[in-house]
């Protein structure tokens, strides 16, 4: 169709030009705002693809937390201060770099090209329900193992990321506090 082909060049561009953004962009807080571009295009494309958990996954978890914690790291640390690119710390660091690039891009592109039938045929029963009529089911079922299985782990974490983000603004504060006073 049409408007699912216009939804998903739309998307893809969104994608490509947050991509852009953080690999060009010289400000790191404007480089993080283009990952948020980034991350809301591929929400849109788990949309198209009848993924809606994992798109709002996707907004709430890495867009709306993740980049906000990359923002304040930022702020915080004032990584946003200029360096001098000549001076390297790791010799060889950039020819290496390159080299491991060109090798990854090198094996992505054998993988497609080697499995685009399995890719395809793999993919074909994506937006089937998973359980008959209900299309929540997955939903439901990702709930009850979150919810019961692993509900230790869950609250654990939850408190691990507020005592990180609690420290974080007490060592803030303690610093500009002995600075001004």
């Amino acid at each position: 169709r049409s408007s699912d082909l216009f939804v998903f060049v739309c998307s893809s561009i969104m994608v490509i030009v947050g991509a852009l953004g953080v690999i060009f962009r010289k400000h790191p807080v404007h480089a993080a705002l283009s990952l948020v571009l980034t991350l809301f295009g591929i929400a849109v494309l788990f949309v198209s693809q009848s993924a809606e958990f994992l798109a709002a996954v996707q907004v709430i978890v890495y867009a709306g937390a993740i980049v906000i914690l990359f923002l304040f790291v930022i702020m915080l640390l004032g990584v946003d201060r200029a360096e001098d690119l000549q001076i390297e710390p790791l010799t060889g660091q950039r020819w290496i770099a390159g080299v491991v690039g060109l090798g990854m891009v090198g094996l992505l592109t054998a993988a497609v090209v080697s499995g685009s039938d399995a890719l395809r045929l793999r993919g074909a029963g994506i937006a089937s329900p998973v359980a008959g009529e209900n299309a929540d089911a997955n939903i439901q079922q990702l709930a009850n193992s979150i919810f019961s299985d692993y509900v230790f782990a869950f609250e654990i974490t939850s408190v691990l990321l507020v005592v990180a983000v609690v420290g974080t603004v007490l060592l803030a504060r303690r610093r500009t506090g002995k600075g001004t006073a």
